[in-house]
């Protein structure tokens, strides 16, 4: 079979061969969170909207994040070798748009306080991860960035802000959940596991 051939499966569409749009819009069904991205400069601060956020390791503590190698942004954090990876809230959209912006005054209406190294802690983010640039991979039309932990905190009040499929969204709230076809209240799910 061909890499050009379309797959089908029962009681889907047929696929499409990749490419950008087809890319873009298939994955825009994983959900993901959002996060900000900050550090301090000589000039001040700055960061940058992220959805491609993970956790990478735990021993030791590694995160990495996708930065579009167009970006103007990640050169002056990476100058700095520190940032910290802000998990925006639930209510946090404008934030989320303010910093995805190219230009203009990313912090002028959003109050944060220093944390590692200096790099904003952004008030109202619901976790927030301090780290030293370990490293940085090509991939594609982006730079793949790997920070070690160096700090990091969480408000467990405070559900996150989800992109999917193009929009922000919420989480269900247990008691919004059903029995059939969602979590039962009160039970948390399995973690999932790398085999």
């Amino acid at each position: 079979m061909s890499d050009s051939t379309r797959h089908t499966a029962p009681g889907v569409r047929t696929a499409h061969p990749a490419g950008s749009r087809p890319h873009r819009e298939t994955l825009g069904h994983f959900a993901t969170g959002v996060v900000v991205v900050t550090a301090r400069t000589p000039s001040g601060p700055v960061g940058f909207t992220c959805q491609s956020f993970t956790s990478l390791s735990l021993d030791p503590p590694l995160v990495s994040f996708a930065v579009a190698r167009t970006s103007r942004t990640w050169p002056l954090i990476r100058d700095t070798a520190a940032f910290c990876v802000n998990v925006l809230g639930e209510e946090q959209e404008g934030v989320s748009a303010a910093f995805a912006r190219p230009d203009g005054d990313r912090f002028r209406q959003v109050p944060w306080t220093p944390g590692h190294r200096g790099a904003p802690s952004l008030d109202g983010a619901c976790a927030w991860i301090g780290c030293d640039l370990l490293d940085e991979y090509e991939g594609g039309d982006h730079t793949i960035v790997v920070g070690r932990v160096a700090s990091l905190g969480a408000d467990p009040a405070r559900e996150p802000l989800v992109f999917h499929r193009g929009r922000y969204r919420a989480l269900a709230r247990p008691e919004e959940a059903v029995e059939d076809g969602g979590p039962v209240p009160g039970r948390s799910a399995p973690r999932p596991r790398s085999v």
